[in-house]
C-alpha cells in the first residue's frame, strides 16, 4: 500500500516513502500528505532537523505513480489538480525553517528528483541512480522546478539532464554538484546521523536565519523589504540562545540551545 510513513527520532523527524511494489513510486495521496507532515516537524520545537527517505533499500522515489496518470490526469483540470499537489510538496521543504536533507539510495528519478532538489542538502550511496525523464514522457517542467536545478546544476548540467533523460550516478551527480556527499550504500545511515547530530546541536535561530537568507539570494529577492527575513536576523542578536552561546563559549562548555 503506498504511504507516507512519519516518524522522530531524538531531534530528528522523518518521512519514509514507502510504496516498494514500484520503488516508492509516489501516489497522489502520498505527495499531499508531504506538507502537512512537514510543517508539523517544523512547528515542533522538538524536532531540529527533517530527513527524507525511501522505504528498504532499492529507491528514494522511483518518481510519480505513472498508473494514477489516466485517472487523475487525463483532463486540464484533473492536471491542475494533481500539478497542484505535487508543486506543493516540493514547496514544503523550501518553506520548513528547519533544514530538510534527502537521504538517497538506489532509484532517485522524475518526481523523486525533483522532490531530493527541493532539499536543502542531500546525500546519496555509491548505488544511486539518478534520472529527469520528462522527454521521455512528453511532460514539460514547470518554471520552478527547472528553476531549482538550475540553481543547484548550473546552466549546461540542467540542459544536459533534461535534454538527454540520461541514467546518471552518484558519481556525476556528487560532480555537478546535486549531492554533498557520496558514501558506501552500509554508511549512509551512520554519516546522516552523524550530521544531524552536529545540526540538531546548534542554534535554531541562526539555522533559520540561514535558510531564509540563502532562499533570498536564490530568489533575486530584496532581502531589505522582507519583514521575515529581517526579523529572523534581528531575533538573533537579542535571543537566550545567543547568550548561551556566548557563556558556553566563556565556559568552555558545549551550549545548550532552546530555539529561543
Amino acid at each position: 500500500m503506498p504511504e507516507l510513513l512519519i516518524r522522530r527520532e531524538g531531534a530528528v523527524g522523518i518521512l519514509q516513502f514507502s510504496n516498494p511494489a514500484k520503488f516508492n513510486a509516489m501516489s497522489h495521496d502520498m505527495w499531499r500528505a508531504v506538507p502537512p507532515a512537514i510543517q508539523a516537524f517544523d512547528a515542533d520545537p522538538d524536532v531540529r532537523v527533517v530527513v527524507l527517505e525511501g522505504a528498504g533499500d532499492k529507491a528514494f522515489v522511483s518518481g510519480a505513480d505513472i498508473s494514477q496518470f489516466e485517472s487523475q490526469r487525463t483532463d486540464p483540470d484533473a492536471q491542475r489538480a494533481y500539478g497542484a499537489a505535487v508543486e506543493a510538496a516540493y514547496g514544503a521543504p523550501v518553506a520548513c525553517s528547519k533544514p530538510v536533507i534527502a537521504k538517497i539510495r538506489g532509484i532517485c528519478m522524475g518526481g523523486g528528483l525533483g522532490l531530493a532538489a527541493a532539499c536543502d542538502l542531500r546525500f546519496c550511496s555509491t548505488d544511486a541512480r539518478f534520472r529527469m525523464p520528462a522527454a521521455r514522457l512528453g511532460l514539460a517542467y514547470n518554471v520552478p522546478g527547472v528553476r531549482r536545478f538550475m540553481d543547484i546544476l548550473g546552466v549546461q548540467n540542467t540542459y544536459d539532464i533534461f535534454f538527454s533523460a540520461r541514467i546518471f550516478g552518484a558519481e556525476d551527480a556528487l560532480r555537478m554538484g546535486f549531492v554533498a556527499k557520496v558514501t558506501a550504500p552500509d554508511a549512509l545511515d551512520a554519516t546522516v546521523a552523524e550530521w544531524t547530530s552536529l545540526v540538531a546541536e546548534n542554534a535554531p535561530l541562526t539555522m533559520k536565519a540561514a535558510k531564509l537568507t540563502v532562499n533570498h539570494l536564490l530568489s533575486d529577492a530584496d532581502a531589505r523589504d522582507d519583514a521575515a527575513l529581517k526579523a529572523a536576523l534581528a531575533a538573533c542578536g537579542t535571543s537566550e540562545d545567543y547568550k548561551e552561546g556566548a557563556r558556553a563559549f566563556m565556559e568552555k562548555r558545549k551550549p545548550q540551545f532552546r530555539g529561543r
